[in-house]
């Protein structure tokens, strides 16, 4: 099971509360870091996530922890009549309408401030299920899957993409300093949230991945799990279905 990592060590708060908090603070630079962080590889393995949901040809799509709404942009390439992406984020649900807006994607994509770990949706509700880059920051991960699959019709895919740790040398060396010391720095000079990304790195450093992740779904309910590590295994995509 997953550490219970948080954003601020030193705050009251729960672990639900501090990522809200966390992604509010830096909502306003978050694409443009996030794209610097990952060198651009982040909307390749979005791409495969795209790949693997249209094949399935849904009509109502769900995108857990949207953030500023890449992936749920994304998947209005798919046949999908309807997506909504939801997240707990005020902040970054805002910049999110922003870019939606901006593209004309009003009719396609609504936006939701919402929790995971109690979706606002009916049973059985969507064709398909997407978390990208979010699973991490659950606080309770076994609730928030099993009310994934509560919504997730019958034969529904469910696709996650979450950053994992190489295990092969020298990749998972250098993984370590990258994440230790390059992506702190980083954080400290271009966002006003230090912690922010001290906590992600800590967070993907701590969070099951791989086979690991894979048992967990398994014991969740989900069927056909499957993992496809990306990119040296610095990021892992996970299907499976209900």
């Amino acid at each position: 099971m997953a550490k219970n990592i948080t954003p601020y060590k030193e705050s009251d708060l729960g672990k639900k509360k501090q990522v809200e908090q966390m992604f509010d603070n830096i909502s306003g630079n978050y694409d443009s870091l996030n794209r610097m962080i990952s060198l651009g590889t982040d909307q390749g393995w979005r791409k495969k996530v795209l790949k693997l949901v249209s094949q399935t040809n849904p009509v109502n799509i769900l995108d857990i922890a949207t953030g500023t709404g890449d992936l749920a942009i994304l998947l209005s390439k798919s046949n999908a009549v309807s997506i909504t992406g939801l997240d707990l984020s005020a902040g970054m649900l805002e910049v999110g309408k922003q870019k939606v807006k901006a593209l004309n994607l009003d009719s396609k994509i609504t936006m939701i401030q919402g929790d995971s770990e109690n979706l606002p949706f009916e049973d059985n509700y969507f064709d398909a299920i997407t978390v990208g880059f979010g699973i991490r920051n659950f606080e309770n991960l076994e609730k928030g899957l099993s009310e994934i699959l509560r919504v997730l019709k019958p034969g529904g895919v469910f696709v996650i993409l979450e950053t994992s740790v190489p295990t092969k040398f020298p990749f998972k060396q250098g993984y370590f300093i990258y994440t230790q010391t390059l992506l702190p720095l980083m954080g400290k000079f271009f966002s006003q949230d230090q912690k922010a990304y001290e906590y992600l790195s800590d967070s993907a450093k701590n969070f099951p991945f791989g086979v690991q992740l894979n048992n967990i779904l398994s014991k969740v309910g989900f069927k056909d799990v499957k993992h496809y590590p990306q990119t040296m295994g610095v990021a892992t995509i996970y299907r499976s279905t209900k």
